[in-house]
């Protein structure tokens, strides 16, 4: 065997191989993992090899990141978008709308203006945003306030007017343009869909090569990841991300979900790509965020002020963006062509219907490896976890709400039953799967120790124990954003895990997440990370 470029010793290390256990060296060769193990592995050096002393820190496969949005969340670095989500910079409603003034009145004339993050249930007492108002804001320029979650936003005159939607447009399938009594737009647009219709064109101009996702890269690798998907993919991405890693800027690997379309045609040829870019599946939106009042769920939401100020009535229920009917088109558009599909849901009536739609493709076009996914799940239940495992479907959880909106869940929408057991990590291995871990960044930003620590503790900000017996333990955690999220990106043969011949995807963590208390993971800090074994950041 040729000699080694690169040998770490010096700390434990976390292989996430059951077959590569106790290890305390792990050498790397031609960017791939050529040997992990003990003493033995020190045959390896040569003269040219760096011996990297791990000082006591703890080596582990990098991170992945099943479910996230790269191409949304560099317009974070965008001119004239600004950061108001109230888990980053603007906690209360009077610094976010200090915020919006302050911008509305500062920039330059003309620059668009694109507020992000949005929450009244974190920052109570902001009262709903109207046209009129944004219109007072920016009467020459278009001015979006844009809902946390993603699947709400509100937009004045001059925006609708640039997105080209007028009171006659119609609702793009998916999501709507809300109207007033008099048939006109309010600038209230819902989902997905209609919101990418009216920010796409607004920020389009500022999409013009990969600068701004080179900073989102830089930004995911600082975070340990090495491998991301993007679950809202859009044809005008594709030269951007092209041309970021023919430059040779990437700095993490890109598994891409092209949004379904009316036409249920894909923009792209199911063989494409390599290990570091590849397009593998299709999303679609089954029902929207429990922050706007409209999930799928068999049960109402409480009557609540936080409730009423979401506007919702009394004995409120969400529903689904389509029909069981449209639904099944939408997937046999897709899935016997051999794509991933992958479906956005959170409320319990939602999962049985995609879980149907899901069977019956299964039965018309069976594949033994489909790999069919569930995201987020806030609602899904212990029994229908096993259903889906039945049916070898795998779910990506979204922990972090338990973390920032646990009380919310408890106190203002669902109550002490349904609202704690949100997200029920553990029923969902007690019945088989294989789940991941993910922010669903911007939402949230990439923080996996901190999702890691949602689901070992299930402790909300204020301290409160959410259903403990749905805690996991830390190497469950782990495998949820190393090797169980590669699997469901279809990358498990390649990375997330320190296995021989897989690539040298890496992250140095200053701590060894099991000599911590479950409550400090979300504090340890990332030393640094390797992609290929080439390092992608360093402090």
């Amino acid at each position: 065997m040729s000699t080694a470029d690169v040998i770490f010793t010096g700390g434990p290390i976390v292989t996430v191989d059951p077959t590569c256990t106790g290890a305390s060296a792990v050498a790397v060769a031609g960017g791939r993992i050529a040997a992990v193990g003990g003493v033995e592995v020190l045959a390896l050096r040569g003269p040219d090899t760096e011996m990297i002393d791990l000082d006591g820190r703890c080596l582990l496969p990098g991170f992945v990141e099943a479910h996230t949005h790269p191409t949304q969340d560099q317009l974070m670095y965008a001119d004239g978008v600004i950061d108001i989500r109230p888990v980053t910079t603007c906690p209360t409603a009077d610094q976010a709308h200090a915020e919006i003034v302050r911008a509305a009145a500062t920039a330059p004339a003309g620059q668009p203006l694109i507020f992000y993050g949005l929450d009244v249930l974190l920052q109570t007492g902001f009262p709903e945003p109207t046209r009129a108002w944004l219109d007072e804001l920016g009467p020459a320029r278009p001015v979006v306030i844009w809902q946390n979650s993603g699947h709400l936003a509100w937009a004045n005159t001059a925006a609708l007017r640039c997105a080209d939607l007028a009171d006659d447009s119609p609702d793009p399938l998916g999501g709507s343009f809300e109207h007033d009594r008099h048939g006109r737009l309010t600038g209230k647009v819902f989902e997905a869909p209609g919101v990418l219709a009216l920010v796409g064109p607004i920020i389009a101009d500022q999409l013009t090569g990969p600068d701004l996702l080179a900073h989102q890269h830089a930004d995911l690798a600082a975070r340990g990841v090495t491998l991301c998907s993007d679950m809202a993919f859009a044809e005008e991405m594709r030269p951007l991300a092209a041309a970021l890693y023919q430059q040779g800027r990437a700095k993490v690997r890109m598994r891409v979900y092209e949004m379904s379309n009316a036409a249920g045609q894909s923009y792209c040829p199911l063989d494409n790509g390599d290990d570091m870019f590849r397009q593998i599946g299709v999303k679609v939106w089954l029902d929207g965020s429990p922050w706007i009042g409209n999930i799928d769920t068999s049960f109402p939401y409480l009557d609540t002020p936080a409730t009423a100020a979401l506007g919702l009535e009394h004995g409120h229920r969400g529903h689904a963006n389509y029909t069981e009917d449209q639904l099944h088109s939408i997937v046999r558009a897709y899935y016997p062509l051999g794509w991933q599909v992958a479906c956005h849901v959170h409320g319990d009536l939602g999962v049985d219907m995609i879980l149907d739609v899901y069977e019956k493709a299964l039965t018309v076009y069976p594949r033994p490896d489909h790999r069919l996914r569930l995201e987020h799940c806030g609602a899904m239940t212990a029994a229908q976890f096993r259903r889906a495992a039945r049916l070898g479907v795998t779910c990506s959880l979204f922990v972090d709400h338990l973390y920032y909106w646990g009380d919310v869940l408890v106190d203002d929408l669902f109550g002490p039953d349904l609202g704690a057991h949100w997200v029920r990590a553990k029923s969902a291995l007690d019945a088989g799967l294989r789940i991941s871990f993910h922010n669903d960044s911007p939402v949230t930003e990439e923080e996996p120790l901190r999702n890691m620590a949602a689901a070992v503790t299930r402790r909300s900000r204020s301290g409160r124990v959410l259903a403990p017996e749905e805690r996991i333990t830390v190497d469950q955690a782990i495998r949820a954003q190393t090797i169980d999220a590669a699997y469901q990106l279809f990358a498990d043969d390649s990375t997330g895990s320190l296995t021989p011949g897989k690539y040298a995807d890496l992250v140095v963590l200053d701590r060894d997440p099991h000599a911590v208390e479950p409550d400090m993971l979300a504090d340890i800090g990332v030393h640094a990370t390797y992609l290929a074994g080439v390092p992608t950041f360093h402090v």
